[in-house]
């Protein structure tokens, strides 16, 4: 097995490499859409490099967390805010240097650009206004989290990318069961201080087994990536605090589906009315797992419509 002391660093395929991608063509008049390490430096890539030195000026979400990254790879373009805020001026200074014949490029905190992030309202203010746009692709926190956690396959590759969930708990308990309940895995950012109430939030949306993947500081130092059932998150995140510190990308599993010839018949039914009489929806999915032997992820989801339709 290699390790460090084995890699060699060669000077000769370094240099050679850079020939290569600096002979590529680099047009003028041109917005350059840069993809940013999300956490480890050295995931900026040697094309993302060459083009953001050969930009006349780089559009970035904060310039003072981007100068350190630029620093690093000793790249002294010229910085101008571009965010959520300041956009749409951005973007009409922006237009200004295509015109004179500029490269732009453009830059988040971490990641791609418009994926979001701020960004996407200037790409369709420069392609509206006639002049190319080049994406130079790298990181991003979803591909890293589906890439360790296993949600997709070839067979089914579908996820959908929810974004971050509304801060306050009625409106995300919504937004969970609309996302939720689409037949692909979940992709969704969680800040630190409201990880503990969207776990409570999909537990109470999604049931007990319902999997998810707690992807934590992805690249960095400290990452971690962990598949559990829902049940199962409270106990994780209490065994240790720094479980609770970071950026969090999380991945609801798609929900578990009955077998071929295990739908819930009449007797299924009748049971789940009849436990929903005197137990919690949870227990009652609980129980009738255990009698029926079917998934209860199913009989949850059951067991939730079962409670709301008759609370109408």
């Amino acid at each position: 097995m290699n390790d460090s002391s084995d890699f060699i660093d060669s000077g000769a395929t370094w240099d050679r490499l850079v020939e290569r991608v600096g002979g590529q063509s680099w047009p003028s008049s041109t917005l350059y859409v840069v993809a940013t390490p999300i956490g480890n430096i050295g995931d900026l890539s040697l094309r993302a490099w060459q083009t953001l030195a050969r930009c006349d000026v780089i559009a970035a979400e904060d310039t003072r967390s981007s100068r350190p990254l630029l620093d690093a790879w000793a790249i002294t373009t010229p910085l101008v805010a571009a965010h959520r805020h300041n956009e749409a001026q951005a973007a009409q200074s922006l237009l200004a240097r295509l015109a004179a014949g500029e490269r732009v490029g453009l830059i988040s905190d971490a990641g791609a650009p418009g994926i979001s992030d701020p960004g996407a309202r200037i790409v369709r203010a420069v392609r509206d206004a006639g002049y190319g746009v080049v994406a130079i692709p790298g990181a991003s926190a979803v591909i890293t989290a589906l890439m360790a956690s296993g949600a997709t396959s070839d067979e089914n590759p579908a996820y959908v990318f929810a974004g971050f969930a509304p801060h306050r708990a009625a409106a995300r308990q919504s937004w969970l069961r609309q996302w939720c309940a689409l037949p692909a895995p979940v992709v969704m950012y969680e800040s630190p201080h409201r990880l503990e109430a969207s776990m409570r939030d999909l537990l109470a949306v999604c049931g007990p087994s319902r999997k998810v993947t707690i992807a934590r500081e992805l690249t960095k130092r400290f990452e971690q990536v962990v598949t559990l059932a829902l049940e199962q998150v409270p106990a994780w995140l209490a065994d240790d605090s720094h479980r609770s510190q970071g950026e969090f990308v999380l991945i609801v599993h798609e929900a578990a589906h009955a077998a071929p010839g295990q739908g819930l018949d009449a007797a299924t039914g009748r049971l789940m009315d009849a436990l929903l009489e005197t137990v919690s929806v949870r227990d009652a999915a609980r129980v009738a797992a255990k009698v029926t032997g079917l998934p209860r992820d199913v009989l949850y989801a059951q067991a939730l419509e079962r409670s709301r339709a008759g609370n109408r």
